[in-house]
């Protein structure tokens, strides 16, 4: 891959992988939202613990796949954030956050994309059809 690709792909890297962290971080203090008020109804009513409990779980969850992302296993981890923003994608919708699920869904999407290129680039089987894999 050329220099320029690479330089993007590393973008979008740490792009993903510090605002996982800081999001996941936030969950502990709610300096940047209420996050608890962004758990639907429908999952509420389904959680053993609190909402804000549960929020300082996902931060766990969050602050590893940003460091998942960054250093330890970053086509993997580009695969959770993909997976979790899904999920986070469906909660939200089913609460009435149409706006920010629809966000959160396109995230998820570059997410996939990202790890996709991160596999391409380590070797890994191209995601691509073969009219593109000439443009490497």
């Amino acid at each position: 891959m050329n220099n320029m690709l690479t330089g993007r792909i590393q973008a979008l890297r740490i792009a993903f992988g510090v605002v996982a962290m800081l999001a996941g971080l936030d969950k502990f203090f709610n300096l940047l939202a209420n996050w608890s008020s962004y758990v639907s109804p429908l999952a509420a009513s389904f959680l053993p613990v609190s909402a804000a409990t549960f929020m300082q779980a996902v931060g766990v969850v969050e602050i590893g796949v940003g460091l998942s992302i960054l250093a330890v296993a970053p086509v993997a981890g580009a695969y959770a954030a993909s997976g979790w923003l899904l999920l986070v994608a469906v909660n939200l919708a089913l609460g009435g956050f149409l706006d920010v699920a629809v966000r959160d869904a396109v995230m998820a999407l570059a997410a996939f994309t990202l790890a996709g290129l991160l596999s391409t680039r380590h070797g890994g089987a191209p995601h691509a059809l073969p009219s593109e894999q000439a443009f490497g």
